[in-house]
């Protein structure tokens, strides 16, 4: 019996991890169907900004407080990795604490730090269920997240919340069988938290109490093996891809925009076609349409983008009512990649669907709205840039197609004709010296 349930348990390991493996896998081949982009420059600068952004969440403490309910749920993940590591190997070994004996005391000092932990998880994840469900802050009201994504988010925490008692109940079991004695439960001292539980045990015999124990270990390392596959499909995402974004960052100020070099070259070609090369060719877009012309940075964004709203709260765009939410435009990129990952996987090559990124999935009533403020980009605090996603369209819609309000048309005449966005000729704009 005792070799069946280990092999059931590597069984389901080794499902959980090959099934994870093969959506991570998908997400990576979907990010890399974006454009070529060189992000590996100043790598002294891109680890400082994986240090600060990602593990430090620097941003996120503009406002301490939930900055540090924030900071909490996100040390419980990492940290409690290492308890993790050790039910894993137990599983696989047929063991019970295979720690303890190897750290000796140091043992019961960790056991107790991540109940602890535990216990400021379920607090904190109350909280921000209450935020997000009585409290009801404008962000978190927006028609953006209706649907899937608000269940989302809630199912996240109260996973965590279940999680986390499950770990603190086995505990608390587990102390009652060290304290009695009862073979193969080694003794490892008093746990601070799990000790208050177990005091609701004390009339329970051994048989129940191993009952208890076993169905929280199990039920607590399957469910973290269900919430490793369900990662992926999530906006909980972030917990692992905020720290490639974040090293990846561009290192240009947010103001500063990108120029085109098939745009400078028809420029050039234009003024002197005595320079266009005999096997010059026409580009083939400007900006992009879908996703395939948007740098594979901009596709990871998507990827990283936790959904929190941030970016839209900020937005003066949205704040007067525009359509325009730069959370939403992050949301729509992911949902089109998926899309095409759908796709991909069932015609072994991408199929065109005829949709696009643009008009399919966002509008240009939304592009339109942008100011190019950056407001979005510096709320982010996982260093997520709708911007570029936002102008890379904008250029499609405006060079491609010539879809612009009758405003932007006049002012892009000027500057053709005239050097500048006013209705006046070079040779008239020094006129107004001779009045002096």
């Amino acid at each position: 019996m005792h070799y069946l349930q280990q092999i059931l348990f590597v069984v389901i390991s080794v499902a959980a991890v090959w099934l994870f493996a093969k959506k991570a896998g998908e997400i990576k081949r979907n990010i890399l169907l974006g454009k070529k982009e060189q992000l590996n420059d100043q790598p002294g600068k891109r680890w400082n900004n994986l240090l600060l952004l990602a593990f430090g969440q620097k941003k996120m403490f503009k406002n301490p407080l939930v900055a540090v309910m924030h900071f909490l749920i996100y040390a419980g993940f990492i940290i409690i990795n290492l308890e993790v590591l050790e039910i894993v190997l137990d599983g696989i070994l047929g063991t019970h604490r295979l720690f303890a004996p190897v750290l000796g005391n140091l043992y019961n000092w960790l056991i107790n730090a991540f109940e602890w932990l535990a216990l400021g998880v379920i607090v904190v994840c109350v909280v921000f269920l209450s935020r997000r469900n009585i409290l009801q802050l404008k962000r978190f009201l927006s028609k953006d997240l209706n649907g899937w994504p608000r269940s989302d988010a809630n199912y996240i925490l109260f996973t965590e919340i279940i999680l986390m008692s499950l770990f603190l109940t086995m505990n608390a079991a587990d102390q009652v069988l060290q304290a009695r004695g009862s073979e193969h439960y080694l003794q490892t001292g008093s746990f601070a938290v799990s000790s208050l539980i177990s005091l609701l045990f004390s009339g329970l015999n051994d048989g129940s109490l191993t009952a208890i124990e076993r169905s929280c270990w199990w039920l607590h390392i399957v469910g973290i093996f269900a919430f490793l596959n369900y990662l992926p499909y999530s906006k909980h995402l972030h917990i692992l891809l905020a720290f490639p974004n974040a090293y990846f960052a561009r290192l240009e100020p947010n103001g500063k925009m990108k120029n085109m070099p098939e745009v400078q070259k028809e420029v050039l070609y234009a003024m002197q076609p005595e320079t266009v090369p005999a096997d010059a060719v026409p580009p083939a877009h400007f900006g992009a349409r879908d996703i395939f012309e948007l740098s594979w940075k901009s596709l990871l964004d998507a990827y990283s983008c936790t959904e929190c709203g941030r970016c839209t709260a900020s937005c003066p765009a949205n704040l007067t009512g525009k359509q325009l939410s730069p959370r939403r435009i992050m949301m729509a990129t992911r949902d089109r990649m998926e899309d095409v990952g759908r796709n991909i996987n069932q015609n072994k090559s991408f199929v065109t669907d005829n949709k696009t990124l643009l008009h399919d999935y966002i509008s240009v009533e939304e592009l339109r709205a942008c100011t190019t403020c950056n407001a979005c980009v510096e709320a982010c605090p996982v260093s997520i840039s709708p911007l570029d996603i936002i102008t890379e369209l904008r250029r499609s819609l405006i060079m491609e197609e010539s879809n612009a309000p009758q405003e932007w048309n006049s002012t892009f005449s000027n500057i053709e004709n005239n050097f500048a966005p006013w209705k006046f000729s070079p040779d008239e704009r020094d006129k107004w010296v001779g009045e002096l």
